[in-house]
């Protein structure tokens, strides 16, 4: 399986060079006939779809994908060609850094081509965020947010099928974290005994939220419901974002990070500063705890630390998940180099393979 995933890797990445190869040398045949046929692009995508029995649109998409890797990311190609990396991590990759100037990608190349094998075992969002930090420290202005994108925001309402609507929008991260966690708040106002799914009462959460109330109307018939009757006034959402202490007072640009939705832009750290609580995070002593439950400042450094479940390939948010040991304790120390978190499920499959080493 192993040798096969790498022959596969391989065989995509010499497609996408032939690809460019092409390009490059019709680029130049076309050059002497620009005004006979249509752009350089287009035609070569003819001979592409025509070869490979694909669509014109998909075999224009591998045409620009297979020149980004020549011109802006040869050494990640190189990579690629070895086999070491698959089409997910290349693909995150050269979306990921179409807003780098071009100037800064040969250093940016080279960095993430010495890294990205280890990026392999990466989720989708952990993947994104990674090469965005990336990005991060070459781009001057950090990983940018381009200004149509932010001014274009919109929440679109509309009817869908009888009795029912859609709603569409593209709202600033941070305002979208406080809407989910809203959702989730007033969704769980009802009784254990609602029928309705957790999907369901978010949606429904939405009407509850637009006339003002805090709470759902329990739908469980009951009339001794424990949440009949009950009116919550709507208290405030708390929204965490972890950012350097030189991003937050102005004198650097590294991106913040808002769990769950990624890497937040500098600009947008500092606007969240001006209504935000800020507390400072500790740095953990060197020396291990005595105990076997971590201290709460230790906890605390560890939830920032982890993110979400540190199996591969997890993403399950480190609310969902325990502290585990790497090594049982009191083998193990109590030190956040031998501390982790792990989902519930992650964290049973590591005992059952224990015992079955056993």
């Amino acid at each position: 399986m192993g040798e096969a995933t790498r022959d596969e890797s391989t065989a995509i990445a010499q497609r996408l060079a032939a690809v460019a190869e092409l390009f490059v040398r019709r680029s130049g045949e076309l050059a002497e006939r620009e005004w006979w046929c249509v752009d350089s692009c287009a035609a070569v995508a003819a001979e592409v779809s025509a070869v490979q029995h694909i669509s014109h649109a998909r075999a224009v998409s591998q045409v620009q994908f297979a020149c980004a890797l020549r011109h802006r990311l040869p050494a990640l190609a190189a990579v690629f060609a070895t086999g070491v990396i698959d089409f997910r991590v290349v693909s995150t990759i050269v979306s990921r850094t179409e807003n780098v100037a071009e100037e800064l990608m040969p250093q940016l190349d080279e960095a993430i081509a010495r890294r990205c094998v280890k990026w392999m075992k990466l989720s989708e969002p952990k993947l994104r965020d990674r090469v965005d930090q990336w990005v991060a420290r070459f781009d001057p202005v950090g990983v940018r947010v381009p200004p149509k994108v932010k001014d274009n925001r919109y929440v679109d309402v509309g009817p869908t099928s009888p009795g029912m609507a859609g709603i569409g929008a593209s709202v600033r991260a941070a305002d979208a974290a406080a809407f989910d966690q809203r959702l989730d708040a007033v969704a769980a106002t009802v009784c254990a005994h609602d029928p309705r799914t957790h999907q369901q009462r978010r949606a429904d959460a939405t009407g509850a939220m637009g006339r003002g109330e805090a709470t759902l109307a329990c739908q469980c018939g009951a009339e001794d419901c424990p949440a009949a009757g009950e009116h919550t006034a709507s208290g405030a959402v708390v929204i965490h974002v972890l950012a350097e202490q030189a991003t937050v007072d102005g004198s650097g640009d590294q991106p913040g990070y808002l769990p769950g939705f990624g890497i937040l832009p500098a600009e947008s750290v500092r606007e969240l500063v001006a209504t935000a609580t800020l507390r400072p995070l500790a740095i953990p002593s060197a020396d291990p705890e005595s105990g076997y439950r971590p201290s709460a400042g230790l906890a605390e450094f560890l939830r920032w630390r982890d993110l979400t479940c540190r199996w591969p390939g997890c993403d399950a948010p480190v609310a969902r998940c325990d502290i585990d040991h790497s090594v049982p304790h009191p083998a193990g120390p109590t030190h956040a180099s031998g501390l982790k978190h792990y989902c519930r499920t992650h964290r049973v499959h590591k005992r059952l393979r224990s015992l079955l080493r056993a």
